[in-house]
C-alpha cells in the first residue's frame, strides 16, 4: 500500500484535488497538521512527502515552530531520494531548505489564474511535461530570489519569477496550486485584502475565472497528481 506523508500548514490550504486523486487510486494519505500542534515526524515510513501551502513565510519560524522541523524534513527526504512535492510555501520551504532564498515579491503577489510556461527542462520533465500552456491557480506573495546549487527552473511566471523547480531527480517544488479547488479559492478571496494597484474587482474575477474552468483546473491537479505517483 502507498502511502504519502502530507504537512498540511492551515486549515484553509487543504491537499483538495491532489487528495482526491490518490484516493481514487488507493493511496493513503497521513496528514499532519502543524498548525494544530501536531509534531512533524520522520518520512521514512512513507513513499513520498507532500508540503502544502500557507500564508505564513518560509522563514518565519518565530512566530511558527514547526517550520524549521519541516525543512529538516525535506532535506532529509530530498537527501534519500524519496519523492517530494512542495507546493507554493512547500516549495518556498524546499528551496531555503536546500541552500537557496526567498523574498517578498518586488512587483507583488500573483493571483487567479496563470499559463503554466515551461522552460525546455520542464517540456521533459516527468512531473510537468504535456502540461505547458495549462491555467494554474495562485496565490503567492513570496517568490524565490536564489536557486541551491543543483537545482532547475521548470517553468516560469509572468513577473520571470520560478513557477517550477526541480531539487532533485524525485524533488520538485510548484510555486502554483495544483490542489486547489474552486471551493477553496472561494474562501481565499472571502478574506483577500487588496494591496497596492490590485484592482478592486479583483477577487470577484478571480474567483469567477477558477469557478468557470473548473474541470480543467481539477484536471491539470489530477495530473499533477498522477505524475508524482509515477516518481
Amino acid at each position: 500500500m502507498t502511502r504519502y506523508l502530507v504537512v498540511q500548514h492551515e486549515a484553509e490550504a487543504p491537499a483538495g484535488w491532489l487528495s482526491e486523486r490518490w484516493a481514487q487510486q488507493g493511496i493513503e494519505l497521513d496528514l499532519v497538521r502543524s498548525d494544530l500542534g501536531e509534531p512533524i515526524p520522520e518520512v521514512w515510513a512513507h513513499d513520498g512527502l507532500v508540503v502544502l501551502g500557507g500564508a505564513m513565510n518560509a522563514n518565519d519560524d518565530a512566530h511558527f515552530s514547526w517550520l524549521a522541523p519541516t525543512r529538516e524534513l525535506i532535506r532529509a527526504t530530498v537527501a534519500d531520494g524519496i519523492p517530494t512535492l512542495g507546493v507554493c510555501l512547500g516549495l518556498q520551504l524546499m528551496n531555503v531548505a536546500l541552500g537557496g532564498e526567498v523574498i517578498l515579491n518586488p512587483q507583488g503577489r500573483i493571483v487567479g489564474l496563470v499559463p503554466l510556461s515551461l522552460s525546455a527542462a520542464g517540456e521533459s520533465d516527468p512531473l510537468l511535461a504535456g502540461l505547458s500552456g495549462r491555467e494554474v491557480v495562485h496565490y503567492n506573495g513570496d517568490v524565490v530570489s536564489r536557486l541551491p546549487d543543483g537545482a532547475t527552473v521548470l517553468a516560469t511566471s509572468p513577473d520571470g519569477s520560478a513557477q517550477a523547480v526541480r531539487f532533485g531527480p524525485r524533488a520538485w517544488g510548484v510555486q502554483f496550486h495544483p490542489e486547489t479547488t474552486p471551493e477553496v479559492f472561494e474562501d481565499w478571496m472571502a478574506t483577500f485584502v487588496l494591496e497596492g494597484d490590485e484592482p478592486a474587482d479583483g477577487p470577484k474575477r478571480w474567483l469567477e475565472d477558477v469557478d468557470a474552468r473548473r474541470d480543467a483546473v481539477r484536471d491539470t491537479g489530477y495530473a499533477v497528481a498522477d505524475a508524482f505517483t509515477r516518481a
